[in-house]
């Protein structure tokens, strides 16, 4: 039976360190394949031609570096938006998301197969769930982004964990991503220019307020009943509402940080005046920021994002209450930009 190989991007510096002291190598030889990983962005340990040919041989034997293959590519007309299919060795296929945007450069990625949360609207909702992705899967999806943009003299400026997956039902792998990344001796990304998006995990959210760290996070929220959330996110029925604004507030005691709510506009479902006031009624007072989003339609959800004079008529209530917004602009809706659909799409393809 063949050995399973270790994935350097699964390992943290104290574990490649551990790894090379085991094999008897010094302690730099560590620092010097990190470096290869997150500065030069090797794809192959061939590459690693500071290293003995004898360690490179014995990483070639002992362990393997997992760079997802491109299966697919779609981009925006205007170009500001693409959006990549990368398959893993096991053949299970994810999408990464790359947005230009004047001063930034913003990838958005994933942390499951799939999705076991079902929510209505939501692509990879409507695929089910696959797997977990593993802390190195999750961290090489920056950085197929990162060597793209280096070779147009350009940098990832911001990471959101917003794809595919509930990050928090993949927390330790999530959280060992998000250190890898910000590491100052790796790719040094900013604690603040990264996100982690939730659907409302009540006990994740608790656990991330003790991590400790600067990065964001963000909570889809898009119902501000019960009863509305519960038909729009499942979700809702294991951690409600109150179980949800009880985990937040608690979050922002304990960390002072903002947090930001996500409210997908669906035209006729989430938008109308009673929605609005019951959600001022929610958050008003709390160091919140609302992100608007008109919906990104779906194959298998018939609803429509809201009309402008909807999204004016929501907004006039929130600027009202002195409710903190901001309306985004969809992006890549020529290209199925929402999370899972590029995924679905070439599932049907394969099935077709």
């Amino acid at each position: 039976m063949a050995k399973n190989k270790v994935n350097l991007y699964d390992l943290d510096l104290d574990e490649l360190q551990n790894l090379l002291k085991q094999w008897g190598e010094p302690r730099y030889r560590a620092d010097q394949i990190w470096v290869w990983l997150y500065k030069h962005l090797a794809t192959e340990i061939a590459e690693m031609t500071s290293l003995p040919k004898a360690l490179r041989a014995k990483l070639e034997a002992e362990t393997t570096l997992e760079v997802p293959q491109v299966v697919a590519v779609q981009e925006s007309i205007d170009g500001e938006t693409r959006k990549d299919l990368l398959q893993f060795r096991d053949g299970e296929q994810v999408e990464v998301v790359l947005m230009r945007y004047i001063e930034r450069r913003t990838a958005c990625i994933s942390t499951q197969i799939g999705c076991p949360l079902k929510c209505t609207f939501c692509a990879t909702g409507q695929m089910g769930f696959r797997r977990n992705l593993t802390s190195g899967e999750i961290v090489a999806q920056a950085l197929h982004f990162e060597r793209e943009l280096q070779a147009q003299d350009q940098r990832l400026t911001n990471i959101v964990l917003m794809g595919m997956g509930e990050p928090f039902y993949n927390y330790d792998a999530t959280v060992a991503a998000l250190r890898r990344l910000m590491h100052p001796d790796g790719l040094q990304m900013g604690q603040r220019r990264m996100t982690v998006s939730t659907a409302g995990i009540a006990p994740g959210i608790r656990q991330f307020a003790d991590e400790d760290t600067q990065v964001n996070l963000a909570v889809s929220l898009h119902a501000a009943t019960d009863d509305l959330r519960d038909e729009l996110m499942p979700i809702n029925r294991r951690y409600n509402l109150d179980a949800l604004f009880l985990a937040v507030n608690e979050y922002i005691k304990k960390t002072n940080r903002q947090v930001t709510f996500e409210w997908v506009l669906i035209d006729e479902v989430n938008d109308t005046a009673e929605q609005a006031i019951a959600l001022a009624a929610r958050i008003s007072g709390m160091l919140i920021h609302m992100n608007l989003i008109p919906l990104n339609p779906t194959m298998g959800f018939e609803g429509r994002p809201s009309s402008p004079e909807r999204i004016e008529a929501f907004t006039d209530i929130l600027t009202r209450r002195h409710i903190p917004f901001t309306l985004r602009l969809r992006r890549g809706t020529d290209i199925s930009a929402g999370c899972g659909q590029l995924r679905a799409q070439a599932s049907e393809k394969d099935s077709g």
